[in-house]
């Protein structure tokens, strides 16, 4: 055992001087080796990859009795590459069959290169994955698009050139200067527009959008959310004529007469205030759908709550109906209040069936819609009425920022004789007091006085409270905004800017839905909904297409029927097609001229249809954008039958007077009698005295031939009309 030991140390050493003579020379071999990959063993350490080496080490001597296992492992990737290993192999062959523990300690010097040549290959194998960092190269294009999400700052309207300057510090005349040589011709004191702003973005290279004053205001309202504090719900009251609207109102007025002083003047302000348990709640004093809606056209959204009266004895009703889908249309959450239940023949189960073929079931029916029995004449159950509606204002969470400048909306507003302009505002951000400055749409003016309902000076009003206000330069239109501003000055500037924009670029409403251009609006994801008012000539009718048309509705696009009824259209069913963006379908129905007019106007499209089918095509046809081109009828003029003519050899000639448009040769006709249209004929010849014209206009007498010589009196009214064809855009 002694020799043996003795001949392993000896030789051991003389295998170390052997390395150490070899490492002079080795240069020259790890340069030819380099190509094979085997030369990691000495340039390892060199270049900081050492530690893989006490770490493969480690992990050997840490497992000295598993040393076979690993070591098949690592000859593997050796097999190839390792030439160096039979040099080392040489010399052991002597000890291997003498012992067998001392090759486990042997062999570890072998192993020693292994896991160098395997970190270095393995960094050449990865060195072909570098290129992948190039791959990120051709992203870089993407890197301008980084400048894409310029700064976009909000201006508000009636801002100077100078002020913008200086809010960019910017010096005033640089500004100029450039907007000069772009082309603008602009001063330091001139008003910022729309196509200064754009230039102005393009020069400091910061996104531009101009906002109005309230938008700035109601924004920054709401942006304050710790702020924000509960308000009263403001109440509209709804029904049909003779259900108790007027009475409820005064019931509740007169449950609120503790409040009132004595002696006091009730002034009729439009809107009106009850304190029920230390809670207010506004209603406005305006019954009816009608006032209501066209606040809403205006952009006025005042309403929290609509109170639907509905009588016990009568039921549901016309203009019930159409309460409710101007409600709906508007998304304002509705109760229901069945009045005269001290009635006997009232049946308030008849009322409640009726509602739920509305869309309105009640609670108790397991829907979602308070319905509250009362007596406006007995005044029974007014108080139940009143706590639903705190409750309904309490889960709607209505909020308001009282500390913002005040903004409200004109409810009414008239000329008083002795006060001036005056305007009716119901607060609806902030608190208004007197000697504020204001604006309201094309007008200004400074808050001299504050009137509350009972006509009693108030020193302020917060949300949802109605106040009348003395101060105005000018009577303010119904519907606008009210803005309270810092100084006259600044309010003076804001109108002059809305005057000079709406004299530059009239304010046109926003064009309604038409059926042409709703498959454009589809396709740009700007609509996915088509509102459509029915109107049919009987009830079973309006059924069938209440039933029909919402199957037409696709994945794109859903019809939504606001309101389904018989009979003409009327004036309430154009205003809620304007409020609504919505399409008017009459079946076998008429269109009176004054809401023709109307409908005109207010650019709503009324298409009326005489069979079902082609009412259905059309609508697949829009959704599906293959509408073919519609007969558009524009109507010419009117004139009058005064007196009728046999002329030999010419026939039947109508001696009329224009009474509006003008009458114009081989124009289309069709002979009025009364509201009936007689026929449809054509002009076939037109004369002014004696000579034949080929038009005649207004307040002037003409005689008018016909193709058609069917009876016709004096009295009946010849309308002129064009058909043409108007393809889809």
């Amino acid at each position: 055992m002694d020799k043996t030991k003795t001949k392993t140390t000896t030789k051991g050493k003389a295998e170390k001087e052997a390395e150490t003579k070899k490492k002079p020379a080795s240069t020259a071999a790890e340069a030819k080796t380099a190509a094979a990959g085997t030369p990691a063993p000495k340039k390892a350490p060199a270049e900081g990859k050492a530690p893989s080496a006490p770490a493969a080490r480690t992990a050997q001597e840490a497992k000295p009795g598993t040393a076979g296992k690993p070591q098949p492992a690592v000859a593997r990737p050796q097999a190839g590459p390792a030439r160096p290993q039979p040099a080392a192999t040489k010399t052991a062959p002597k000890a291997t069959p003498e012992h067998k523990p001392e090759p486990a300690t042997k062999p570890q010097p072998q192993p020693k290169p292994a896991p160098e040549p395997k970190a270095e290959t393995a960094t050449r194998v990865q060195a072909p994955e570098k290129p992948a960092a190039p791959a990120a190269k051709p992203a870089a294009p993407k890197a301008p698009a980084a400048p894409k999400p310029r700064p976009k700052i909000q201006i508000q309207e009636g801002i100077s050139v100078k002020d913008l300057a200086e809010r960019f510090k910017i010096k005033p005349k640089d500004l100029i200067d450039h907007l000069q040589a772009a082309g603008y011709d602009a001063a330091a004191s001139d008003l910022v527009d729309e196509s200064l702003l754009q230039a102005i973005s393009r020069i400091i290279k910061v996104d531009l959008e101009m906002v109005s004053l309230e938008q700035d205001i109601r924004k920054l309202a709401f942006s304050l959310k710790e702020d924000l504090v509960t308000r009263p719900p403001v109440v509209t009251i709804m029904g049909h004529v003779d259900h108790g609207k007027t009475t409820l109102l005064d019931a509740i007025r007169s449950s609120n007469i503790a409040e009132r002083e004595a002696g006091g003047i009730t002034q009729h302000i439009g809107a009106y205030r009850v304190n029920y348990k230390n809670r207010y709640i506004t209603f406005i004093d305006t019954p009816g759908h009608e006032a209501f809606t066209q606040l809403r056209a205006r952009g006025a959204q005042l309403t929290d709550i609509v109170i639907l009266v509905v009588a016990a004895d009568d039921g549901v009703m016309p203009q019930t109906k159409e309460a409710i889908s101007h409600a709906q249309a508007a998304n304002v959450p509705i109760i229901v209040a069945i009045n005269k239940i001290d009635k006997p023949e009232a049946n308030p189960e008849r009322v409640k069936q009726q509602l739920a073929k509305e869309g309105l079931i009640v609670e108790e029916w397991g829907g979602k819609t308070i319905c509250v029995e009362i007596s406006a004449k007995e005044k029974k159950n007014i108080d139940e009425l009143l706590e639903m509606i705190l409750l309904l204002g309490d889960i709607l969470e209505l909020k308001s920022h009282p500390y913002v400048p005040a903004q409200g909306v004109i409810l009414e507003s008239r000329l008083d004789p002795q006060k001036g302009p005056v305007g009716t505002v119901i607060v609806q951000l902030g608190t208004l007091t007197p000697g504020q400055a204001f604006i309201c749409g094309l007008t200004y003016g400074k808050a001299r006085a504050l009137f509350d309902e009972w006509g009693k000076p108030v020193k302020s009003a917060g949300p949802s409270t109605p106040v009348e206000v003395l101060g105005f330069d000018q009577v303010p239109e119904a519907g606008n905004f009210f803005q309270v501003v810092p100084d006259l000055e600044i309010a003076r500037r804001i109108c002059e800017f809305r005057i000079a924009r709406m004299k530059k670029t009239p304010q046109t409403k926003e064009v309604p839905l038409t059926l042409e251009d709703l498959f454009k609006k589809i396709e740009k994801g700007q609509t996915k909904e088509l509102p459509v008012i029915i109107k049919a000539d009987v009830h079973g009718s309006v059924e069938v297409l209440r039933g029909l048309l919402p199957t037409l509705s696709t994945d794109k696009v859903k019809i939504n029927i606001l309101q389904a009824s018989t009979g003409n259209v009327t004036e309430a069913d154009v205003l809620l097609a304007s409020a609504s963006g919505a399409i008017i379908i009459g079946y076998n129905v008429k269109v009176p001229a004054k809401i023709q007019e109307l409908a005109q106007n207010e650019k709503v499209e009324i298409r009326l249809y005489r069979i079902i089918y082609q009412l259905t095509d059309d609508l697949k046809k829009a959704v599906a954008g293959m509408l073919e081109p519609v007969i558009k009828e524009t109507v010419l003029g009117r004139a009058q039958v005064k007196k009728i003519f046999q002329i030999a050899k010419v026939g039947t000639v109508l001696g009329c007077q224009v009474i509006d448009g003008k009458i114009v040769r081989n124009a289309e006709a069709r002979v009025i009698r009364g509201n009936e249209v007689l026929y449809q004929t054509r002009i076939s010849s037109l004369k002014h005295l004696k000579d034949s014209v080929t038009e005649v206009i207004k307040g002037y007498e003409c005689g008018i031939g016909l193709e058609k010589a069917d009876p016709v009196q004096p009295g009946d009214v010849i309308e002129a009309f064009v058909k043409e064809k108007v393809r889809p855009e």
